[in-house]
């Protein structure tokens, strides 16, 4: 049976249900407010499973490494949104509270999955390969 897709991957499972609930909750939101606030949390949100399954894609655990930083530097812009959303009134505590649940899981996982490239890497250098570019 073939490598299994990055669907099947938990922590990218949390952020692509991030990413529907912030587009769901974006999409209530008055015209000037989704389209300032509203499209760089959408982004941010949604660039955090964009990375993820392109660095599963990409064959190396060097690569996937590289991505899975940048999925969590979009998760802490996404958190810096969804601040600034709460503080101008546009999302309400209790939509507030489920986001957090939700991203107080995924930057653990996030960092789980970062941390199992570094053992994988560290492991490869111990046996003395090169790591795929």
């Amino acid at each position: 049976m073939g490598q299994p897709s990055f669907e099947t991957l938990e922590v990218y499972r949390l952020a692509d249900a991030l990413a529907g609930d912030v587009w769901n909750l974006v999409m209530l939101w008055p015209l000037f407010a989704r389209d300032t606030i509203g499209r760089q949390l959408v982004r941010a949100a949604d660039s955090i499973g964009a990375n993820l399954a392109e660095g599963y894609g990409r064959g190396s655990y060097a690569d996937n490494k590289r991505f899975v930083h940048i999925a969590r530097g979009s998760l802490n812009e996404t958190l810096c949104w969804l601040k600034r959303g709460l503080g101008r009134n546009l999302i309400a505590p209790e939509d507030s509270e489920r986001l957090k649940r939700i991203t107080d899981e995924l930057g653990p996982r996030l960092n789980g999955y970062l941390n199992y490239f570094n053992r994988q890497l560290a492991a490869q250098a111990t046996r003395g390969e090169r790591p795929k570019a």
